[in-house]
């Protein structure tokens, strides 16, 4: 990256968004939070400079730094999506881990964060603004939605389809060709043999509808 990065969000999530970008030897800016009283606290040497809605701190967005979204909140996500998009005319940066495995024939779109030790394999297709936590694999020819939330050590097995902003929770198996409908959520641990539908929320193993 050229510029450097300003977060927004200086939660769990920006922290490990932090990390990310410390790990590719990214250059931070600052981070930008609603909290005020966060405003002047470090988090491992970057300060929280401010809030969002400070027009003078947003107004460097595209021109002087780069930008990465940092909730995982997707409402919230996507209102601060499409203020960046309105007003700067930019879209947030990815922040993918370097120990990650990314193949050369996949598609990731923009403002992802990918964890350590993610994989995403070959002619897979992931969206926007979608996170992917640590250990999580994606494998071969897989769709996954805008917003969607990947758990820490999740499987999603190939030919699978995510929805937009669906959850799939940590160490959840998806096996080979499901379909997970937009918004679904699927319980931490569960084996997913069946399509879910758009919103339905599924646990256990094998996955059935609470």
């Amino acid at each position: 990256m050229d510029k450097p990065v300003v977060i927004i969000g200086a939660n769990g999530l920006g922290r490990v968004a932090l990390d990310i970008f410390h790990s590719n030897d990214v250059m931070m800016y600052c981070f930008l939070d609603e909290d005020e009283q966060k405003f002047g606290k470090e988090i491992d040497t970057v300060t929280v400079v401010g809030s969002p809605d400070d027009e003078a701190l947003f107004g460097l967005i595209g021109e002087t730094v780069d930008v990465f979204v940092a909730t995982d909140d997707t409402d919230v996500k996507k209102d601060y999506i499409k203020r960046i998009k309105k007003e700067r005319k930019t879209m947030p940066v990815n922040a993918v881990h370097k120990n990650t495995y990314i193949s050369s024939t996949s598609k990731i779109g923009h403002g992802n964060l990918i964890n350590s030790g993610a994989s995403i394999n070959a002619f897979a297709d992931l969206g926007n603004h979608c996170i992917v936590h640590s250990g999580a694999i994606i494998d071969f020819e897989t769709v996954i939605g805008d917003y969607a939330q990947i758990g820490v050590g999740a499987t999603i097995s190939s030919g699978v389809q995510i929805g937009e902003g669906a959850f799939i929770g940590a160490g959840a198996i998806i096996v080979s060709g499901i379909k997970i409908g937009k918004g679904a959520r699927v319980g931490a641990g569960s084996v997913v043999v069946a399509d879910v539908k758009a919103g339905a929320t599924v646990f256990g193993n094998p996955a059935k509808p609470v």
